[in-house]
């Protein structure tokens, strides 16, 4: 996969290197799978190229590591063997999925990888669960156009 290099972000390692494929217009074959051993690393950085990464502990690697770990799916998705999607749930596979983490390298997107690993998601969790997930500002017109409906009441307590 060729050799890693420090991001402009602090604490973050990226594996890509410049001669890194672009996503193709013609959108090379897509592949998805469960990866629950997916690399902190290779996570971090789909994260970067998402815009994930801003609202996530990148610089934090051990609790990256933790998130991963204790994630109950881990879905990819690679083109040519490298990542451009992912999404993390936790779930009780019998009534609630919470869609934790959703990223598309920002230069893949609009090829439907997103809605696929939505949908792949919660399949792998059980289409009887509901699944729930809190947009990026970024991406709240997204989730009405692909079928989901906004919930108008969500709470939340801040980490202490």
């Amino acid at each position: 996969m060729g050799e890693g290099k420090k991001s402009k972000s602090p604490g973050v390692f990226r594996l890509h290197t410049e001669d890194r494929p672009e996503c193709w217009s013609f959108s090379p074959m897509t592949h998805y799978q469960l990866e629950p051993n997916l690399s902190p690393d290779e996570f971090i950085d789909v994260l970067v190229r998402s815009t994930l990464a801003k609202r996530r502990p990148v610089s934090d690697r051990a609790t990256i590591q933790q998130m991963l770990a204790n994630a109950d799916i881990v879905l990819t998705a690679r083109q040519e063997g490298w990542l451009v999607g992912v999404s993390r749930a936790i779930t009780d596979f019998s009534f609630c999925t919470y869609l934790s983490d959703l990223a598309v390298d920002e230069t893949c997107q609009g090829q439907g990888i997103g809605r696929e690993l939505i949908r792949r998601t919660h399949e792998a969790a059980g289409l009887k669960t509901t699944l729930i997930l809190v947009a990026a500002p970024k991406a709240e017109t997204y989730y009405p156009h692909i079928g989901m409906t906004k919930h108008q009441s969500c709470w939340i307590a801040l980490p202490q």
